[in-house]
């Protein structure tokens, strides 16, 4: 098969979706593998190490298009990627279709077969391809966090961790999933009051286990809420519905209960947002304010750190990429029910039972 890899264009997005050892491995099994220049320049690979891996280097992302049978990508493809996209050519990356009207119409109208990391799921419903973003987007939420409750950026002017003889700060994480659960694992290293939400307590009690005291979980509700954002300090949402919006559990009128310079932080943007005031960011301007609370909604965080995520993502995805040049898409699919669910658009329809409906 023919494996075609762009280098991405979303703003400040530095991550690639191949690595030179993935291109040996599809090198190595005949596949031919054709590499945008500079593609993996951000993530630490060079021109060269794609060349000596055995892949080829093509100067325009026209050409990888006009080129590959399959795509392979990191984000979902952006407004002037539209129309490069050919009927019947494989798109494998992260689509987050449920957010995204214009997205979901334009490959629709492209006929392509778009496969979609964020839905590959496996029998207990986890979802492998988005778990190592979501360890990174969880992390980062807190770490994001902590800097933005600078005073300089409009934030409280809170230390996060306190020191002797002074409060550590309050973080509401709601969601106790992936994110959810390092996010809480980080704020609880740096010291700070954490306070984790959700409604499945089979999750709750696994964070009870697995973190310190200073980590107190309840149950959510809309009534728990309100009574954490009024003294939380950094509130992270960390709330997921695969394959289709999150809900909005902090409404508009809610910013009016917080104090002045409460960060929120929104890891749930690629899917719509759980609050009702975020809009998507870029590391470019990643923060807004509304009623005087600073609104952090990046939509790409990972793509901060394009080494670390580079390396988490390729580590998973890889074997996935590696089955559909082997098999191609039909066959893979048939064989793999995990990689059934990743299939969101076929021939300009929408196949997967979560996107129907919602546009």
């Amino acid at each position: 098969m023919i494996i075609g890899v762009p280098t991405e264009i979303k703003n400040n997005e530095s991550r690639v979706s191949i690595t030179p050892a993935g291109a040996f491995e599809l090198a190595k099994s005949d596949h031919k593998v054709y590499v945008q220049s500079n593609a993996g320049l951000a993530s630490g690979f060079t021109n060269n190490d794609y060349k000596n891996a055995g892949a080829q280097i093509l100067e325009s992302i026209e050409a990888i298009y006009d080129i590959a049978e399959m795509i392979v990508k990191v984000k979902e493809p952006i407004e002037k990627e539209y129309e490069l996209v050919k009927p019947n050519q494989i798109v494998f990356t992260y689509f987050h279709f449920a957010s995204s009207q214009a997205l979901t119409e334009a490959m629709l109208k492209s006929k392509a077969v778009c496969i979609a990391y964020e839905t590959v799921q496996e029998d207990d419903g986890s979802l492998p391809l988005l778990t190592p973003m979501s360890e990174i987007a969880g992390r980062m939420a807190t770490q994001q966090g902590a800097k933005f409750l600078e005073k300089p950026i409009k934030g409280k002017g809170i230390l996060l961790g306190g020191v002797p003889g002074v409060q550590p700060g309050k973080v509401l994480v709601i969601g106790a999933g992936v994110v959810g659960v390092q996010a809480a694992k980080m704020a609880a290293g740096l010291g700070a009051s954490v306070v984790v939400l959700d409604i499945n307590m089979k999750r709750l009690r696994y964070v009870n286990d697995v973190m310190p005291p200073h980590v107190i979980t309840e149950f959510s509700n809309e009534y728990k809420i309100r009574k954490h954002i009024i003294n939380a300090d950094l509130i992270i949402g960390a709330v997921l519905v695969a394959g289709a919006k999150a809900p909005k559990l902090i409404k508009r009128d809610m910013l009016k209960e917080m104090q002045h310079g409460t960060v929120m932080v929104d890891v749930a943007v690629d899917q719509g947002g759980c609050f009702e005031t975020t809009k998507p960011t870029t590391h470019e301007n990643p923060t807004y304010i509304v009623d005087d609370v600073l609104h952090y909604c990046v939509t790409n965080m990972p793509g901060a750190v394009p080494y670390t995520s580079t390396l988490a993502l390729t580590n998973v995805t890889f074997p996935f990429v590696k089955t559909i040049a082997d098999l191609g898409w039909k066959k893979a699919v048939d064989n793999n029910p995990m990689l059934r669910k990743g299939l969101n658009i076929l021939d300009g329809k929408i196949v997967l039972d979560e996107l129907k409906g919602i546009f």
